[in-house]
């Protein structure tokens, strides 16, 4: 893990006021990817950003893990929609 720092999940519950259990969800469901240093889960420091837009969507807008699981799908597949677009506009480009 280069350059990467390891966050502890219970610190990051205990500053979000939201259970370990979520993560763990997450985790099993291979939303994210935890690691567990001695006895205790941790993250990466570069999940950060993902983990919160997925807490805040299960925790203030009530989504269940299956929804959070097929709204990233979703952006997923629409970021490689538009990576797509972008690189056929390239190529029209050329033939213009």
């Amino acid at each position: 893990m280069d350059n990467e720092q390891l966050i502890v999940v219970s610190e990051f519950c205990a500053g979000h006021h939201i259970e370990i259990s979520f993560i763990e969800s997450l985790g099993q469901q291979g939303l994210i990817n935890i690691s567990t240093i001695g006895e205790q889960l941790a993250i990466s420091d570069t999940q950060l950003p993902l983990l919160e837009k997925m807490v805040r969507l299960h925790y203030e807008l009530d989504i269940n893990l299956e929804g959070i699981e097929t709204i990233f799908h979703l952006l997923g597949r629409i970021e490689a929609m538009q990576q797509e677009m972008r690189e056929l506009q390239k190529k029209v480009r050329l033939y213009e």
